[in-house]
């Protein structure tokens, strides 16, 4: 990925990559939806994925849905910032797609599992880390519980709940760690980790919009 120091003099900001993980069933989704929708400027990458599609997501929105075999041969050419199986799925985010929307100056975030960003965090140490933890694991269970109703086997769901013991332990590599207890109040945190680190990274568009009037100014 283009080095954040290559913009220094530009008069580009370059956006910042926010890494989102939980474990599955923590409601990652909802809160980073609930996000973007809150925040100017912020978008949420469209990954890539071999599962097909679940009931209401759409090409392109949700993710971009590819073959097994397309993944596969995407991922041969180095088409990915990251990717990994999960739950028997592939999931990837695109470079270019990425190194795009970063060079525009759009802040983006990635929701992805626990390998996905140990690879991005390698290649991009300025990249922001955010853990999401449930309130509890039997909150967590009781979440998956009521998404097996539909759409997963009681094998399926132990494996989750296994999972979830294993990246939690993970959460020491993040640079921030949230409970999603409510919704609202999860949301609330996490605008606040984007807002500090916009102001502590030049004021995020908004402060390099005003630095550029400074600079086009020629009363001096």
């Amino acid at each position: 990925m283009t080095p954040p120091e290559a913009h220094v003099g530009t008069g580009q900001r370059r956006g910042t990559l926010f890494v989102v993980s939980a474990p599955s069933g923590t409601g990652k989704t909802t809160v980073v939806k609930a996000l973007i929708a809150r925040v100017a400027g912020l978008e949420m990458s469209c990954s890539y994925t071999s599962r097909p599609p679940r009931p209401g997501e759409r090409d392109g929105v949700d993710y971009h849905f590819v073959s097994r075999d397309r993944f596969e041969a995407m991922r041969e050419t180095d088409e990915f910032l990251e990717s990994a199986e999960v739950f028997g799925a592939l999931y990837g985010t695109s470079a270019h797609e990425t190194e795009q929307r970063l060079d525009e100056g759009l802040d983006l975030v990635l929701e992805i599992d626990v390998q996905g960003a140990g690879q991005v965090r390698a290649l991009d140490r300025t990249a922001v880390r955010v853990f999401v933890l449930p309130p509890s694991p039997a909150v967590l269970e009781e979440r998956l519980r009521s998404r097996s109703a539909t759409d997963l086997t009681e094998a399926q769901l132990r494996q989750r709940l296994g999972v979830a013991r294993r990246e939690v332990e993970m959460m020491g590599d993040y640079d921030y760690v949230l409970i999603n207890d409510t919704v609202d109040d999860c949301v609330n945190r996490l605008q606040c980790i984007v807002v500090a680190e916009r102001a502590r990274r030049g004021g995020g568009a908004a402060g390099e919009a005003i630095a550029q009037a400074f600079r086009d100014r020629t009363d001096e």
